[in-house]
């Protein structure tokens, strides 16, 4: 049983229903999948994109330090000195 539909434009586009946007937790720039089964069904899902914050928490138990703008500039500028000595 169907719970939403949505109707295709002249374009090739579709809206999602407000219903299924919610249950999704879609906003605006979510990217949708799309896959089709061996008896050739199409069923649609949210693409799962993740933070560089969900994969620190992935692989490490601590977070990271937080810095401020100054520190990371700093960092880059002394990585920039490193890498380029001596060219």
């Amino acid at each position: 049983m169907a719970i939403a539909e949505s109707k295709l434009t002249s374009q090739g586009q579709i809206s999602v229903p407000a219903k299924i946007r919610k249950k999704l937790g879609l906003t605006p720039g979510a990217v949708l999948e799309w896959h089709e089964n061996a008896q050739g069904e199409i069923t649609i899902k949210r693409a799962h994109k993740f933070s560089s914050l969900d994969i620190h928490k992935a692989l490490f138990k601590t977070p990271p330090e937080a810095k401020s703008l100054e520190a990371i500039n700093e960092g880059i500028k002394q990585y920039i000195k490193q890498k380029y000595a001596g060219n």
